[in-house]
């Protein structure tokens, strides 16, 4: 069991009866009462974000969720196909049990697919993935006034904002968890 004063970003609770995990929180003491924990936490069956506030000192069951390393190797329509690195079957998943990750999964890539109980609840990427520019408008000289960003689409097909600098053909680093253009590779 665990309580609140052991919350931390990324860790997962049974609230409930459902799986989620921890995305933010807050410690908070008003003048009045005892003091707080609000969070969000995200479901890890359905994907919803709640806010939810707990008392200092509530109980919960900590989540043992368990990690096999798989390879993605292609999709066909909403059906995404991976393959078991150690015994080499093949296996499909969908994109509602994907989530956004799908954005950023490029072909043979290895990733951490995420078992509770048995059950495949989701996969976890990298922090970062380095990925093509297939398209982008030109960046034009002189339209440097602040930080002007132009949009960029991936080899994925995900569209991602990029400093004027980036051309087509250029490898950026992508932030998996934010979706955001972190550096020029």
């Amino acid at each position: 069991m665990i309580t609140t004063a052991d919350f931390r970003n990324g860790l997962n609770i049974e609230f409930e009866g459902q799986p989620y995990r921890i995305v933010w929180f807050q410690h908070h003491k008003p003048g009045k009462g005892g003091a707080v924990m609000r969070t969000k936490l995200k479901n890890l069956h359905t994907g919803a974000i709640i806010e939810q506030t707990f008392k200092s000192g509530e109980k919960f069951k900590d989540l043992v969720l368990e990690k096999k390393k798989k390879q993605y190797l292609y999709h066909n329509e909403a059906t995404y196909y991976f393959m078991d690195l150690e015994s080499y079957e093949q296996f499909p998943l969908d994109e509602k049990t994907l989530g956004e990750n799908k954005k950023f999964l490029k072909e043979n890539s290895e990733i951490e697919v995420l078992y509770l109980e048995g059950e495949i609840i989701g996969v976890q990427l990298p922090l970062t993935v380095d990925l093509k520019v297939v398209a982008t408008v030109p960046g034009i000289r002189g339209d440097t006034v602040s930080n002007v960003l132009k949009p960029a689409t991936l080899e994925t097909g995900t569209v991602v904002q990029v400093p004027l600098f980036v051309n087509e053909g250029d490898i950026v680093k992508i932030n998996t968890e934010t979706g955001e253009y972190q550096e020029r590779v």
